[in-house]
C-alpha cells in the first residue's frame, strides 16, 4: 500500500531547473534508494521530502496527509546527513536523546528509548563519550539512532556512508539495512554508488537531468535497463555496434559474425545499424567460435581483480571485457592471444536513446 507519494514534483532554483515532473510511490517498510551522479537531482527530491527545501510545483504526501508546505520540524521524518552532524558539546546518551527532549518526553520515557536505541546500534558501552572519541562508523550509528529516536514515519539518508572507508562503508550499509527491516520503517536512500543501491535496496530510482530514468528492483536496473544512461551508469557494460540483419526474429551482424538477441527488434529497418550491449559476465572462453552467439578477438589486457580476471578483447575493433572467476589454477589469458567468446543469449540487449 502507498505510504509516501510524489506527485508532479518540481524544483527551480532561480531560472535552473534541477528536478523535472518527478512521480513516485513508496509503500509502507519499503527501502527505495535514489541513484544517480551529482547534480542529477537525487538529494533535492530527499530535501523535499524532509521540508528542507519548498517543491516549485507538485505534492508530497505520507499516509495521505499532505506535506508539500509543512516545515521540517511539522513533518514525523526522521534524517542522517553525510557528515554525522552531531552535537560536539553533547556525549552519545544526550545526542541520541535531543529529539525526545525537543518533543516533550518524560525522563523516564527518553531514558528507556535512548538504551533501546543503543542497544539497536550496538553502543550501549559508549553512553558518555563525545563524538570526537569515536570513529566515523561509530558516530554514523549514533546519528541513526538520533533520526530513529523519536519514532518517525519516514527515514530519510543522505549519502551517510560516502565519508567512511570501504571496509566500515560495507559493514555499516548491512546494518542500516538490518535495522530498517526490524524496524519496518519506510526508507528512502541517497547514494552514489551504485553497489550500495543495488546490494540493500527494495527498489532503486535511478536518476538523470531532474527525472527519474528508471524505477525497478536491482536486477530490473542491472539486467534489463530502460535507457541507454542506466545502462552505462550501473556497471560495466560492452557496447556493440552491429547491423540489423532480421528484426523479426533477432538476428544482427557483429563484424563478419551472425549473433541472435534473445528477441525480436521493432522500431528499426533490416540493415541498419543498432546498439547491442551485455554485461563481462554475459560473454565467456570458448573452443572455435561457432554458434549463434561467438566472436573472436585479440586479447588486449588482462587485470588480476581478485576474485575474477577482467580481460579486454578486440572484437573486428570493438573492445569487449569479460570476466573470469579466478581459482588458484585459473590460466591468464596473455596480450595478443587470439580468443573465441561464447555470449549468453539472454545477456545481449539492445540499446535505445
Amino acid at each position: 500500500m502507498s505510504f509516501l507519494t510524489l506527485t508532479h514534483l518540481q524544483k527551480s532554483f532561480g531560472s535552473v531547473k534541477v528536478v523535472h515532473d518527478f512521480n513516485m510511490t513508496i509503500d509502507k517498510g519499503e527501502f527505495v534508494s535514489f541513484l544517480g551522479p551529482s547534480g542529477c537531482g537525487k538529494t533535492t527530491v530527499l530535501r523535499m521530502i524532509a521540508g528542507f527545501e519548498i517543491p516549485t510545483g507538485g505534492t508530497i504526501e505520507i499516509a495521505g496527509k499532505d506535506q508539500t508546505h509543512l516545515r521540517p520540524n511539522q513533518r514525523n521524518i526522521g534524517m542522517v546527513f553525510q557528515a554525522y552532524a552531531l552535537f560536539p558539546n553533547m556525549n552519545v546518551f544526550d545526542n541520541v536523546a535531543f529529539g525526545l527532549k525537543v518533543a516533550g518526553k518524560p525522563k523516564n520515557e527518553i531514558e528507556s528509548r535512548v538504551k533501546e536505541m543503543l542497544k539497536l546500534i550496538h553502543l550501549e558501552h559508549l553512553a558518555d563519550r563525545y563524538p570526537y572519541q569515536m570513529s566515523g562508523g561509530q558516530q554514523q550509528r549514533v546519528a541513526l539512532a538520533r533520526a530513529l529516536a523519536p519514532k518517525p514515519e519516514v527515514l530519510l539518508l543522505d549519502e551517510p556512508l560516502s565519508a567512511l572507508d570501504a571496509k566500515i562503508r560495507v559493514s555499516l550499509r548491512e546494518e542500516i539495512r538490518q535495522i530498517q527491516r526490524h524496524l519496518g520503517i519506510t526508507t528512502v536512500f541517497v547514494t552514489h554508488d551504485q553497489e550500495e543501491a543495488l546490494s540493500i535496496s527494495d527498489r532503486i530510482v535511478v536518476m538523470n537531468g531532474g527525472k527519474a530514468d528508471q524505477i525497478g528492483t536491482a536486477p530490473e536496473i542491472y539486467n534489463r535497463p530502460a535507457t541507454r544512461f542506466v545502462a552505462n551508469f550501473v556497471g560495466t557494460l560492452n557496447v556493440i555496434e552491429a547491423t540489423l540483419v532480421n528484426g523479426a526474429t533477432g538476428v544482427v551482424k557483429i563484424g563478419e559474425e551472425l549473433v541472435s538477441l534473445p528477441q525480436p527488434v521493432s522500431g528499426k529497418a533490416d540493415g541498419q545499424s543498432i546498439s547491442v550491449a551485455f554485461r563481462p559476465e554475459a560473454a565467456m572462453v570458448a573452443g572455435p567460435a561457432t554458434g549463434p552467439a561467438a566472436l573472436t578477438g585479440t586479447v588486449m589486457s588482462s587485470n588480476f581483480l581478485g576474485s575474477v580476471m577482467r580481460t579486454k578483447v578486440d572484437v573486428g575493433g570493438n573492445i569487449i571485457s569479460f570476466d573470469i572467476f579466478n581459482h588458484p589454477s585459473a590460466l591468464r589469458p596473455k596480450a595478443g592471444e587470439t580468443l573465441s567468446l561464447t555470449l549468453q543469449k539472454d545477456g545481449l540487449m539492445v540499446l535505445g536513446d
